[in-house]
């Protein structure tokens, strides 16, 4: 591996808009343009922003565009000739950290923004009837990716589309499997949720910065209803928030030449991609994540390191049991010291749609900078528990290459494994493995 072209992060910057009436009102759009320039800001050096040759950009669900990268492109005043606008999925930020760091250790980039936001406090205004200014909603032009549905036929045609009423399927398997009564899961959760409540109460650009305890968050109140059985309004992810973030990465050599601050360097140490089977109906249980357990390992073995050297770990948290599969799939018990969230998590540090993990990286570099011998994990998922993009950071070189990663066939293990298509009939006994109770806001 040529040191020189060794890729690391130079720049890392989040922001959070707080509503005011007086403003400012800023689309996602504008956010991203804040956020972009903190982390050039960031790198504490000058020259950075014109050497920007590859531009990505998270895909919006608050707000759309027709052309998010070439107008964010205008607005930085750079020429990139590399724009990318994902597909939709919460493992973008950390596949797309993934994706170019091998790219840039390839010599195929030298100077990569990644770039995120939503605001879906405000858009949630405009749509209300009130006038921010904003431009219009357009479709894009472009969307670069796998465009797959989550869902197969037979998932549609019984309404499995929506998050909040599929991710409760795991959480009452998970129920099953751990031998606990319901109301003592119940409690559980509100322990696990309240311990992530108190992270983002002390994160600088978490949404809510309120502490709630376990009883606040799994009793049901008109305030905080079921949702999807088994999970109360605060045990969802919350996307109702206005925040960006953005990462840029760099390699050794061009870092040096710009004379930014080794101090400033973190390292994309290892990282995977896997997707667990993709239609959920067909995965052989419903309490675990083959892709997970291999990514951690793959990325743990480039990485060089093994689980008890991490220090921080954020396990993706739109929902309780994807926090929960993700460490125990990881190997880590979920009450382990070190915690779940860097953050807080998607419920109560803020869901912006596809980026929340931005911010989860973006937080993990600026913990690694304070201590330089630390690491962290990030894992990152799509769909539902279906894509996967794991992370490790730290502040040493990878010990495998990125080009030189083997992931020894682990996706065509885990599609093997696929169930046959759901029957609609059947005669004989059933084992009920999961299940879930849709609520209205009614009841």
């Amino acid at each position: 591996m040529n040191s020189d072209n060794v890729p690391i992060i130079v720049g890392a910057a989040q922001i959070t808009q707080r509503w005011s009436d007086d403003g400012p009102h800023l689309d996602a759009l504008g956010l991203m343009e804040q956020v972009a320039r903190a982390a050039i800001a960031d790198t504490g050096a000058r020259g950075c922003q014109e050497t920007i040759d590859t531009l990505a950009v998270i895909n919006t669900i608050t707000w759309s565009y027709r052309d998010a990268p070439g107008e964010l492109s205008r607005r930085l005043g750079i020429n990139p000739q590399q724009r990318l606008y994902t597909a939709i999925g919460g493992n973008m930020p950390q596949m797309l950290v993934n994706r170019y760091a091998a790219r840039l250790e390839a010599g195929h980039a030298s100077m990569v923004l990644l770039c995120g936001a939503e605001a879906g406090y405000s858009a949630r205004r405009v749509a209300s009837g009130l006038d921010l200014g904003w431009p219009p909603f357009t479709e894009p032009e472009r969307i670069d990716g796998d465009m797959r549905l989550g869902s197969s036929d037979y998932e549609i045609r019984y309404e499995l589309t929506l998050p909040t009423f599929i991710y409760p399927f795991f959480e009452t398997a998970l129920r099953a499997s751990s031998g606990r009564r319901p109301d003592e899961h119940a409690a559980f959760l509100g322990r696990l949720c309240s311990r992530m409540s108190r992270v983002a109460a002390s994160h600088p650009n978490a949404w809510s910065r309120e502490e709630l305890t376990a009883e606040e968050i799994a009793t049901v109140t008109p305030d905080n209803r079921l949702v999807g059985y088994p999970y109360t309004k605060r045990m969802n992810a919350n996307i109702s928030v206005d925040q960006g973030a953005a990462l840029l990465l760099t390699t050794v050599g061009q870092a040096r030449r710009l004379g930014i601050d080794e101090e400033r360097w973190v390292y994309p140490m290892g990282g995977a991609d896997l997707f667990d089977v993709w239609e959920f109906t067909r995965r052989p249980r419903l309490d675990e994540s083959p892709a997970i357990r291999r990514a951690v390992q793959l990325a743990l073995a480039q990485a060089g390191l093994e689980l008890p050297a991490i220090d921080w770990f954020d396990f993706y948290s739109c929902f309780p049991c994807a926090v929960q599969i993700g460490a125990r799939m990881a190997g880590l018990d979920i009450d382990d010291p070190r915690g779940p969230t860097l953050t807080g998590g998607l419920p109560y540090f803020g869901g912006p749609g596809n980026n929340y993990s931005m911010h989860a990286i973006a937080t993990a570099v600026d913990k690694i900078r304070k201590q330089p011998d630390g690491h962290a994990m990030i894992t990152a998922l799509g769909w539902y528990i279906t894509k996967h993009s794991v992370g490790v950071y730290g502040r040493r070189p990878p010990a495998v290459a990125w080009n030189e990663r083997d992931s020894g066939g682990a996706q065509a293990e885990i599609d093997a494994a696929s169930l046959p298509p759901p029957l609609e009939q059947c005669d004989g006994r059933l084992t009920v493995d999961a299940f879930m109770i849709r609520h209205r806001r009614s009841g």
